[in-house]
Protein backbone atom coordinates (compact mmCIF):
# COMPACT_ATOMS: atom_id res chain seq x y z
CA UNK A 1 0.00 0.00 0.00
CA UNK A 2 0.92 3.58 -0.10
CA UNK A 3 -0.41 7.22 0.56
CA UNK A 4 0.63 10.20 1.52
CA UNK A 5 0.54 12.77 4.49
CA UNK A 6 0.96 16.52 5.38
CA UNK A 7 0.19 18.41 8.38
CA UNK A 8 1.47 20.41 11.33
CA UNK A 9 2.74 18.75 14.46
CA UNK A 10 3.03 20.04 18.07
CA UNK A 11 4.43 17.69 20.86
CA UNK A 12 4.10 18.49 24.52
CA UNK A 13 7.07 19.07 27.44
CA UNK A 14 6.48 15.54 28.66
CA UNK A 15 6.99 13.56 25.05
CA UNK A 16 10.10 11.99 23.87
CA UNK A 17 10.29 14.59 21.30
CA UNK A 18 9.58 17.46 23.87
CA UNK A 19 12.53 16.31 26.34
CA UNK A 20 14.98 16.14 22.77
CA UNK A 21 13.40 19.98 21.70
CA UNK A 22 13.66 21.24 25.52
CA UNK A 23 17.32 19.69 25.79
CA UNK A 24 18.33 21.63 22.39
CA UNK A 25 16.75 24.82 23.58
CA UNK A 26 13.87 24.36 20.85
CA UNK A 27 10.86 26.11 21.77
CA UNK A 28 7.84 24.24 22.19
CA UNK A 29 5.42 26.47 20.87
CA UNK A 30 7.41 26.41 17.22
CA UNK A 31 5.48 24.48 14.93
CA UNK A 32 6.70 21.83 12.98
CA UNK A 33 5.17 21.58 9.19
CA UNK A 34 5.77 18.26 7.45
CA UNK A 35 5.19 17.25 4.02
CA UNK A 36 5.51 13.04 2.77
CA UNK A 37 5.29 10.05 1.11
CA UNK A 38 4.67 6.60 2.78
CA UNK A 39 4.50 3.09 1.13
CA UNK A 40 3.92 -0.47 2.79
CA UNK A 41 4.57 -3.89 1.13
CA UNK A 42 4.01 -7.22 2.46
CA UNK A 43 6.57 -9.76 1.22
CA UNK A 44 4.56 -12.80 -0.16
CA UNK A 45 6.98 -15.72 1.41
CA UNK A 46 3.98 -18.46 1.53
CA UNK A 47 2.75 -17.31 -1.85
CA UNK A 48 -0.53 -16.34 0.39
CA UNK A 49 -1.38 -13.19 -1.82
CA UNK A 50 -0.41 -14.83 -4.89
CA UNK A 51 -2.94 -17.51 -4.43
CA UNK A 52 -5.29 -15.45 -3.96
CA UNK A 53 -4.98 -13.59 -6.65
CA UNK A 54 -4.95 -16.19 -8.96
CA UNK A 55 -8.34 -17.64 -7.02
CA UNK A 56 -9.79 -14.37 -7.99
CA UNK A 57 -8.82 -14.67 -11.68
CA UNK A 58 -9.92 -18.88 -12.04
CA UNK A 59 -13.48 -16.97 -10.45
CA UNK A 60 -13.95 -14.49 -12.96
CA UNK A 61 -13.21 -17.23 -15.47
CA UNK A 62 -15.97 -19.42 -14.09
CA UNK A 63 -18.05 -16.70 -14.41
CA UNK A 64 -17.50 -16.46 -17.61
CA UNK A 65 -17.93 -19.50 -18.39
CA UNK A 66 -21.81 -20.07 -16.05
CA UNK A 67 -22.26 -16.62 -19.22
CA UNK A 68 -21.10 -19.67 -21.70
CA UNK A 69 -23.54 -21.70 -20.15
CA UNK A 70 -26.71 -20.03 -20.55
CA UNK A 71 -25.85 -18.72 -24.03
CA UNK A 72 -25.65 -22.55 -25.44
CA UNK A 73 -29.05 -23.05 -23.88
CA UNK A 74 -30.29 -20.20 -25.37
CA UNK A 75 -28.55 -20.92 -29.00
CA UNK A 76 -29.55 -24.44 -28.35
CA UNK A 77 -33.87 -23.96 -27.27
CA UNK A 78 -33.77 -21.23 -30.97
CA UNK A 79 -32.17 -23.78 -32.86
CA UNK A 80 -34.89 -26.65 -31.66
CA UNK A 81 -37.85 -23.72 -31.64
CA UNK A 82 -36.57 -23.15 -35.25
CA UNK A 83 -36.55 -26.90 -36.61
CA UNK A 84 -40.27 -27.02 -34.63
CA UNK A 85 -41.06 -23.79 -37.00
CA UNK A 86 -39.76 -25.75 -39.81
CA UNK A 87 -41.74 -28.80 -38.97
CA UNK A 88 -45.10 -27.09 -38.76
CA UNK A 89 -44.62 -25.43 -42.06
CA UNK A 90 -44.54 -28.99 -43.29
CA UNK A 91 -47.47 -29.97 -41.26
CA UNK A 92 -49.49 -27.10 -42.73
CA UNK A 93 -48.28 -27.97 -46.31
CA UNK A 94 -49.58 -31.33 -45.52
CA UNK A 95 -52.95 -31.06 -43.74
CA UNK A 96 -53.47 -28.41 -47.40
CA UNK A 97 -52.74 -30.99 -49.88
CA UNK A 98 -55.40 -33.49 -47.47
CA UNK A 99 -57.64 -30.95 -47.56
CA UNK A 100 -57.53 -29.87 -51.01
CA UNK A 101 -57.88 -33.93 -51.79
CA UNK A 102 -61.22 -33.94 -49.40
CA UNK A 103 -63.07 -31.02 -50.88
CA UNK A 104 -62.08 -33.26 -54.53
CA UNK A 105 -63.46 -36.25 -52.90
CA UNK A 106 -66.69 -34.83 -51.58
CA UNK A 107 -67.81 -33.04 -54.71
CA UNK A 108 -67.49 -36.41 -56.35
CA UNK A 109 -69.36 -37.93 -53.62
CA UNK A 110 -71.93 -34.93 -54.32
CA UNK A 111 -72.20 -36.19 -57.54
CA UNK A 112 -72.30 -39.96 -57.02
CA UNK A 113 -75.53 -38.74 -54.43
CA UNK A 114 -77.22 -37.40 -57.15
CA UNK A 115 -76.48 -40.47 -59.18
CA UNK A 116 -78.13 -42.43 -56.60
CA UNK A 117 -74.61 -44.42 -55.99
CA UNK A 118 -74.02 -43.83 -52.16
CA UNK A 119 -76.51 -42.35 -49.63
CA UNK A 120 -76.63 -38.79 -47.84
CA UNK A 121 -74.12 -40.51 -45.08
CA UNK A 122 -71.76 -41.05 -46.87
CA UNK A 123 -71.26 -37.51 -48.45
CA UNK A 124 -71.72 -36.15 -44.44
CA UNK A 125 -68.55 -38.08 -43.00
CA UNK A 126 -66.37 -36.85 -46.27
CA UNK A 127 -67.91 -33.49 -45.23
CA UNK A 128 -67.12 -34.09 -41.40
CA UNK A 129 -63.85 -35.30 -42.10
CA UNK A 130 -62.94 -32.36 -44.13
CA UNK A 131 -63.75 -29.87 -41.34
CA UNK A 132 -61.70 -32.16 -39.10
CA UNK A 133 -59.11 -31.22 -41.49
CA UNK A 134 -60.10 -27.17 -41.46
CA UNK A 135 -60.33 -27.18 -37.99
CA UNK A 136 -56.81 -28.79 -37.27
CA UNK A 137 -54.95 -26.28 -39.34
CA UNK A 138 -55.85 -23.68 -37.71
CA UNK A 139 -54.45 -25.22 -34.47
CA UNK A 140 -51.39 -25.44 -36.02
CA UNK A 141 -51.21 -22.33 -37.54
CA UNK A 142 -51.75 -21.14 -34.06
CA UNK A 143 -48.62 -22.97 -32.89
CA UNK A 144 -46.93 -21.01 -36.09
CA UNK A 145 -47.66 -17.58 -34.30
CA UNK A 146 -46.55 -19.16 -30.73
CA UNK A 147 -43.27 -20.83 -31.91
CA UNK A 148 -42.47 -17.60 -33.67
CA UNK A 149 -42.78 -15.35 -30.78
CA UNK A 150 -41.39 -17.93 -29.13
CA UNK A 151 -37.86 -17.21 -31.11
CA UNK A 152 -38.18 -13.45 -31.24
CA UNK A 153 -38.37 -13.12 -27.67
CA UNK A 154 -35.20 -15.18 -27.02
CA UNK A 155 -33.34 -12.96 -29.45
CA UNK A 156 -34.45 -9.76 -28.37
CA UNK A 157 -37.20 -8.70 -31.15
CA UNK A 158 -40.61 -8.17 -31.42
CA UNK A 159 -43.18 -10.15 -32.53
CA UNK A 160 -42.31 -10.51 -36.55
CA UNK A 161 -42.20 -13.46 -39.06
CA UNK A 162 -39.05 -15.52 -38.34
CA UNK A 163 -36.78 -16.36 -42.04
CA UNK A 164 -37.29 -19.52 -43.37
CA UNK A 165 -34.80 -21.65 -45.30
CA UNK A 166 -35.68 -22.63 -48.82
CA UNK A 167 -34.39 -26.32 -48.23
CA UNK A 168 -37.15 -29.08 -48.20
CA UNK A 169 -37.86 -30.21 -44.21
CA UNK A 170 -37.07 -33.67 -44.82
CA UNK A 171 -33.84 -32.97 -46.76
CA UNK A 172 -32.22 -31.33 -43.46
CA UNK A 173 -29.68 -34.46 -43.11
CA UNK A 174 -28.42 -34.21 -39.12
CA UNK A 175 -24.72 -34.51 -39.18
CA UNK A 176 -23.60 -38.45 -38.44
CA UNK A 177 -21.49 -38.75 -34.91
CA UNK A 178 -19.63 -41.83 -33.70
CA UNK A 179 -20.47 -44.07 -31.09
CA UNK A 180 -17.64 -42.97 -28.95
CA UNK A 181 -17.22 -39.13 -27.75
CA UNK A 182 -13.56 -38.62 -26.68
CA UNK A 183 -13.11 -37.00 -23.41
CA UNK A 184 -11.46 -34.15 -24.34
CA UNK A 185 -14.75 -33.23 -26.07
CA UNK A 186 -16.45 -33.14 -23.27
CA UNK A 187 -14.05 -30.24 -22.06
CA UNK A 188 -15.69 -27.63 -24.02
CA UNK A 189 -18.69 -27.79 -22.21
CA UNK A 190 -19.30 -24.76 -19.81
CA UNK A 191 -20.28 -26.17 -17.24
CA UNK A 192 -17.56 -28.78 -17.20
CA UNK A 193 -15.32 -25.75 -17.59
CA UNK A 194 -16.68 -23.83 -14.72
CA UNK A 195 -16.83 -26.46 -12.22
CA UNK A 196 -13.26 -27.31 -13.07
CA UNK A 197 -12.46 -23.85 -12.53
CA UNK A 198 -14.16 -23.37 -9.00
CA UNK A 199 -11.92 -26.57 -7.96
CA UNK A 200 -8.89 -25.09 -9.03
CA UNK A 201 -10.05 -21.65 -7.22
CA UNK A 202 -11.08 -23.65 -3.98
CA UNK A 203 -7.52 -25.38 -4.08
CA UNK A 204 -5.75 -22.43 -4.46
CA UNK A 205 -7.99 -20.57 -1.34
CA UNK A 206 -6.71 -23.73 1.14
CA UNK A 207 -3.23 -23.51 0.52
CA UNK A 208 -3.91 -19.26 1.09
CA UNK A 209 -5.51 -20.59 4.43
CA UNK A 210 -2.77 -22.25 5.14
CA UNK A 211 -0.27 -19.49 4.60
CA UNK A 212 -1.86 -17.66 7.03
CA UNK A 213 -0.27 -19.87 10.18
CA UNK A 214 2.65 -18.96 9.39
CA UNK A 215 4.86 -15.43 10.27
CA UNK A 216 4.04 -12.41 7.55
CA UNK A 217 7.16 -10.04 6.99
CA UNK A 218 6.04 -6.88 6.04
CA UNK A 219 8.39 -3.38 5.01
CA UNK A 220 7.67 0.17 5.49
CA UNK A 221 9.31 3.40 4.09
CA UNK A 222 8.63 6.26 3.70
CA UNK A 223 10.06 9.62 3.18
CA UNK A 224 9.49 13.48 2.71
CA UNK A 225 10.92 17.22 4.10
CA UNK A 226 10.05 18.62 7.43
CA UNK A 227 10.50 22.23 8.35
CA UNK A 228 10.26 24.54 11.85
CA UNK A 229 9.86 27.25 8.64
CA UNK A 230 7.43 26.90 6.25
CA UNK A 231 9.52 29.19 4.17
CA UNK A 232 12.50 26.28 3.96
CA UNK A 233 10.29 23.17 3.90
CA UNK A 234 11.67 22.04 0.28
CA UNK A 235 15.50 22.61 1.26
CA UNK A 236 17.50 19.93 1.35
CA UNK A 237 18.12 20.36 4.53
CA UNK A 238 14.59 19.57 5.61
CA UNK A 239 14.46 16.12 4.10
CA UNK A 240 13.95 12.43 5.79
CA UNK A 241 13.48 9.01 4.94
CA UNK A 242 13.11 5.92 6.98
CA UNK A 243 13.06 2.27 6.74
CA UNK A 244 11.10 -0.49 8.56
CA UNK A 245 10.74 -3.90 8.15
CA UNK A 246 8.52 -6.50 10.68
CA UNK A 247 7.64 -10.10 11.67
CA UNK A 248 4.30 -11.48 12.55
CA UNK A 249 3.40 -14.22 13.67
CA UNK A 250 -0.43 -15.30 14.37
CA UNK A 251 -0.78 -15.92 18.27
CA UNK A 252 -3.70 -14.28 19.30
CA UNK A 253 -6.07 -14.94 16.29
CA UNK A 254 -5.09 -18.91 15.54
CA UNK A 255 -8.33 -20.07 16.36
CA UNK A 256 -10.03 -17.79 13.56
CA UNK A 257 -6.98 -19.28 11.38
CA UNK A 258 -8.04 -22.25 12.33
CA UNK A 259 -11.56 -22.19 11.06
CA UNK A 260 -10.88 -20.43 8.19
CA UNK A 261 -8.56 -23.15 7.16
CA UNK A 262 -10.78 -25.79 7.91
CA UNK A 263 -13.60 -23.76 5.82
CA UNK A 264 -12.14 -23.59 2.99
CA UNK A 265 -10.77 -27.40 2.89
CA UNK A 266 -14.69 -28.10 3.30
CA UNK A 267 -15.85 -25.69 0.32
CA UNK A 268 -12.50 -28.01 -1.85
CA UNK A 269 -14.31 -30.70 -1.07
CA UNK A 270 -17.61 -29.47 -2.48
CA UNK A 271 -15.97 -28.28 -5.76
CA UNK A 272 -14.34 -31.83 -5.87
CA UNK A 273 -18.45 -33.53 -5.79
CA UNK A 274 -19.59 -30.80 -8.18
CA UNK A 275 -16.45 -31.29 -10.65
CA UNK A 276 -17.18 -35.16 -10.53
CA UNK A 277 -20.81 -34.99 -10.78
CA UNK A 278 -20.49 -32.04 -14.04
CA UNK A 279 -18.00 -35.01 -15.72
CA UNK A 280 -20.16 -37.88 -14.40
CA UNK A 281 -23.76 -35.77 -16.28
CA UNK A 282 -21.57 -34.60 -19.43
CA UNK A 283 -21.15 -38.73 -20.14
CA UNK A 284 -24.47 -39.15 -19.47
CA UNK A 285 -25.75 -36.52 -21.06
CA UNK A 286 -23.43 -37.34 -24.49
CA UNK A 287 -24.02 -41.15 -24.19
CA UNK A 288 -27.76 -40.49 -23.85
CA UNK A 289 -27.99 -38.27 -26.76
CA UNK A 290 -25.74 -40.59 -29.32
CA UNK A 291 -28.42 -43.09 -28.58
CA UNK A 292 -31.28 -41.05 -29.14
CA UNK A 293 -30.16 -39.90 -32.47
CA UNK A 294 -29.40 -43.06 -33.76
CA UNK A 295 -32.84 -44.54 -32.31
CA UNK A 296 -34.65 -41.66 -34.25
CA UNK A 297 -32.88 -41.84 -37.24
CA UNK A 298 -34.42 -45.56 -37.69
CA UNK A 299 -37.53 -44.89 -36.43
CA UNK A 300 -37.56 -42.59 -39.04
CA UNK A 301 -36.64 -44.56 -41.93
CA UNK A 302 -39.60 -47.18 -40.36
CA UNK A 303 -42.03 -44.12 -40.57
CA UNK A 304 -40.71 -43.41 -44.23
CA UNK A 305 -41.47 -46.98 -45.34
CA UNK A 306 -45.05 -46.68 -43.42
CA UNK A 307 -46.14 -43.46 -45.69
CA UNK A 308 -45.25 -44.99 -49.02
CA UNK A 309 -47.11 -48.19 -48.22
CA UNK A 310 -50.30 -46.05 -47.00
CA UNK A 311 -49.72 -43.27 -50.10
CA UNK A 312 -50.09 -46.43 -52.00
CA UNK A 313 -53.28 -47.90 -49.90
CA UNK A 314 -54.95 -44.42 -50.36
CA UNK A 315 -54.69 -44.56 -54.34
CA UNK A 316 -55.75 -48.39 -53.97
CA UNK A 317 -58.84 -47.43 -52.18
CA UNK A 318 -59.92 -44.67 -54.29
CA UNK A 319 -59.88 -47.29 -57.38
CA UNK A 320 -61.55 -49.78 -55.89
CA UNK A 321 -64.73 -47.23 -54.43
CA UNK A 322 -64.87 -46.15 -57.90
CA UNK A 323 -65.07 -49.78 -58.79
CA UNK A 324 -67.59 -50.22 -56.53
CA UNK A 325 -65.39 -52.94 -54.91
CA UNK A 326 -64.94 -51.04 -51.31
CA UNK A 327 -67.18 -48.83 -49.08
CA UNK A 328 -66.57 -45.33 -48.46
CA UNK A 329 -65.53 -45.67 -45.08
CA UNK A 330 -62.21 -47.90 -46.49
CA UNK A 331 -61.45 -44.36 -48.44
CA UNK A 332 -62.23 -42.06 -44.86
CA UNK A 333 -60.07 -44.66 -43.06
CA UNK A 334 -57.00 -45.25 -44.94
CA UNK A 335 -56.92 -41.09 -45.92
CA UNK A 336 -57.25 -40.84 -42.35
CA UNK A 337 -54.38 -43.03 -41.32
CA UNK A 338 -52.42 -41.48 -44.22
CA UNK A 339 -52.90 -38.04 -42.67
CA UNK A 340 -51.71 -39.43 -39.51
CA UNK A 341 -49.04 -40.84 -40.93
CA UNK A 342 -47.57 -37.90 -42.84
CA UNK A 343 -48.02 -36.05 -39.59
CA UNK A 344 -46.02 -38.43 -37.64
CA UNK A 345 -43.07 -38.65 -39.70
CA UNK A 346 -42.64 -34.89 -39.63
CA UNK A 347 -42.68 -35.13 -35.59
CA UNK A 348 -40.33 -37.79 -35.71
CA UNK A 349 -38.05 -35.68 -38.52
CA UNK A 350 -38.33 -32.72 -36.00
CA UNK A 351 -37.78 -35.19 -32.96
CA UNK A 352 -34.48 -36.27 -34.66
CA UNK A 353 -33.29 -32.66 -35.35
CA UNK A 354 -33.89 -31.21 -31.87
CA UNK A 355 -31.90 -34.16 -30.53
CA UNK A 356 -29.13 -33.52 -32.86
CA UNK A 357 -29.40 -30.14 -31.42
CA UNK A 358 -29.33 -31.67 -27.81
CA UNK A 359 -26.26 -33.53 -28.23
CA UNK A 360 -24.41 -30.46 -29.81
CA UNK A 361 -24.90 -28.73 -26.19
CA UNK A 362 -24.02 -31.52 -24.61
CA UNK A 363 -20.50 -31.49 -26.01
CA UNK A 364 -20.47 -27.84 -24.96
CA UNK A 365 -21.97 -25.91 -28.46
CA UNK A 366 -18.51 -25.42 -30.22
CA UNK A 367 -17.09 -23.22 -27.56
CA UNK A 368 -13.42 -21.64 -28.28
CA UNK A 369 -11.89 -20.32 -24.98
CA UNK A 370 -9.34 -18.03 -26.90
CA UNK A 371 -9.36 -15.63 -23.59
CA UNK A 372 -8.82 -18.17 -21.17
CA UNK A 373 -5.79 -20.34 -19.91
CA UNK A 374 -5.72 -23.54 -21.66
CA UNK A 375 -4.85 -25.46 -17.59
CA UNK A 376 -5.45 -24.38 -15.10
CA UNK A 377 -2.28 -24.01 -13.23
CA UNK A 378 -3.50 -24.89 -9.64
CA UNK A 379 -5.07 -28.42 -10.76
CA UNK A 380 -1.11 -29.83 -10.55
CA UNK A 381 0.68 -26.74 -9.22
CA UNK A 382 2.65 -26.02 -6.11
CA UNK A 383 2.00 -23.73 -3.77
Amino acid sequence: SAGAHAGVERVGLHTSQGQSDETSNVRRDLPVFQLGLYASWEVDIWGRLRNSAKAATLRYFASAEGRNFVITQIVSEIARLYYELLALDRQLAILDDNIQLQRDSLEMMRLQLQAARVTMLAVTRFEAQLRSFESRRFDIAQRVVETENQINFLVGRFPQPVARSDADFFSIEPPVLSAGVPASLLENRPDVRQAELQLAASQLDVRAARARFYPSLSIEAGGGVQSFNIAKLFSPASLFYGVLGGLTAPLLNRSGITAEYFARNSEQQAAVLKYERAILSAFVDVNSGLNRVRNLGQAYEIRVQQVQRLEESVDLSTQLFNAARADYLEVLTTRRDYLEAQMELVETKQRQLAATVTLYQALGGGWRREEQPEDPEPMGAQP
